[in-house]
């Protein structure tokens, strides 16, 4: 896995205000049918993980995981972030392909 072509794309999506980063945020939107593709951290709480994984998967929303939070911050050239919404389709389809 390419990190700097993930991590670029995700800069990318921000930039165009496609994502929601925050564990209430994009649990909000994996509810309401916005979130395409969720990025969690691997160091994420126990809690937080499986709340945002139960989510994902009871509204069938995929999810990867990412290295650390200072990883998925940076991307998105904030602090460190925990849970990452990618709210568009295509950039979501893209990044799915990079992570694999």
């Amino acid at each position: 896995m390419n990190s700097n072509q993930w991590m670029s794309l995700l800069g990318l999506a921000n930039r165009a205000r496609k994502i929601t980063s925050g564990e209430e945020l994009a649990v909000k939107d994996i509810r309401n049918g916005k979130a395409k593709l969720v990025l969690l951290s691997a160091d994420a709480s126990a809690n937080t993980a499986k709340k945002v994984t139960d989510k994902c998967k009871s509204f069938g929303v995929p999810y990867k995981l990412i290295q650390n939070r200072e990883m998925l911050g940076k991307a998105i050239g904030k602090e460190a972030r925990v849970v990452v919404a990618v709210l568009d389709a295509g950039f979501a389809k893209k990044l799915l392909t990079l992570l694999d």
